[in-house]
């Protein structure tokens, strides 16, 4: 086996392809990369660990079929590492030899006959803007828990009515809820699926970056647990397999009235929340007080260090105090997309719902919604 391609195109695949596989592999062969040259010519290269899979397509310069196995993680860094110049790999015996102008790297090959077969692609499910499923993953996923003992608080669900895809994701200590226009391969298509956050959000950003349609496959949703969901777009694949449907009822959560409501600048709001932030211990609230036309925010308290700074603010409603994790908070400005803030609020200890400010429609829904819990201010 052997081929020629150019370096940046093989590093970008490399790279790719070496975010499936495992930090620690329950076997050694799960740490390699299988590189393929088929009759046809292509290159493929792919990585698989029992739960996700990734797979790239490229067309190199020219080849000779063959299979090998090698290191993935090694192979990247040497693929990183290499000159701008077209790159040669020949598979002597239980070795691959890398050449790229005047470096020449030997890499010790892997058993492929012991690597697992690639998943099947699931169905053909539907399409979605690239640019619109990588925002709105990113801006679901921040609210997905890190806590693997609470598996399923560590997925984002993704409901299909139609054209219509909802995405959602909770911590319990907040919501994220999104909602964005795809297209069915049936008009009446209809699905739930619970899928890993993390890989879902490193999926989304690197496939955001192709520019081209991203092809959604999906099997056994909203069964056991047990199925399957693929992603594809520019000669890329990747599938994971899907966790247990059951999620909280969020759509309860979600307040419908509200007794105030404040509208800020969103750069200017982060900048004073991390600033005040700075003498916030870990666990402590940054604190907000709405009175007429400003916001005060401070942190600390008499006993340490301490931050206070006012902001205008557009505001309706009752005078309040409230008090949020600051990194939350943050966190939920990231996400909004847009040049004002706006923060909907019903009591100090209730939640509210941050959202982007003056949405277009004033009566509708706007579609994305971050709730987060109020921290609870002693009297």
């Amino acid at each position: 086996m052997m081929f020629r391609i150019e370096r940046d195109v093989l590093a970008e695949a490399v790279a790719w392809t070496a975010r499936s596989l495992p930090a620690r592999p329950s076997v050694p062969v799960l740490a390699g990369m299988r590189l393929e040259v088929t009759e046809g010519g292509q290159l493929k290269l792919s990585g698989f660990d029992y739960e996700v899979s990734a797979e790239v397509t490229l067309e190199p310069q020219s080849g000779e079929a063959g299979v090998v196995l090698v290191s993935g993680r090694l192979l990247a860094e040497i693929t990183r590492a290499l000159p701008a110049q077209p790159v040669d790999l020949v598979v002597e015996g239980a070795k691959a030899v890398v050449t790229c102008g005047s470096a020449r790297f030997t890499l010790l090959t892997m058993p492929v006959e012991d690597y697992p077969s690639l998943p099947a692609m699931p169905p053909a499910a539907g399409r979605v803007g690239s640019d619109v499923f990588a925002s709105a993953v990113g801006q679901v996923a921040v609210a997905a828990g890190k806590d693997d003992t609470l598996p399923m608080l560590t997925g984002v669900r993704m409901e299909i009515e139609g054209d219509t895809v909802t995405l959602a994701a909770t911590d319990r200590y907040r919501l994220a809820v999104r909602e964005l226009k795809w297209q069915p391969g049936q008009p009446d298509f209809s699905a739930v699926a619970m899928i890993p956050g993390r890989t879902l959000a490193d999926t989304a950003k690197a496939l955001g970056s192709t520019g081209a349609e991203i092809e959604v496959a999906m099997s056994s949703v909203g069964g056991t647990g047990e199925g399957m969901i693929g992603f594809s777009s520019a000669g890329r694949r990747t599938t994971t397999r899907l966790l247990d449907p059951e999620f909280p009822k969020y759509r309860s959560l979600l307040p419908t009235e509200f007794s105030a409501r404040a509208d800020l600048s969103t750069g200017a709001f982060v900048e004073a929340v991390k600033r005040v932030a700075l003498v916030a211990e870990r666990n402590t609230p940054v604190r907000l007080a709405f009175r007429g036309d400003e916001v005060v925010l401070e942190a600390g308290s008499g006993d340490e260090a301490q931050a206070v700074e006012v902001l205008p603010v557009d505001f309706e409603g009752d005078d309040i105090n409230i008090a949020f994790n600051h990194q939350f908070l943050l966190e939920g400005l990231g996400a909004i997309d847009s040049d004002v803030a706006r923060l909907q609020m019903t009591t100090s200890t209730k939640p509210a719902v941050l959202t982007a400010g003056k949405p277009v429609d004033e009566g509708g829904t706007p579609d994305y919604r971050y709730l987060i819990m109020p921290i609870r201010l002693s009297s």
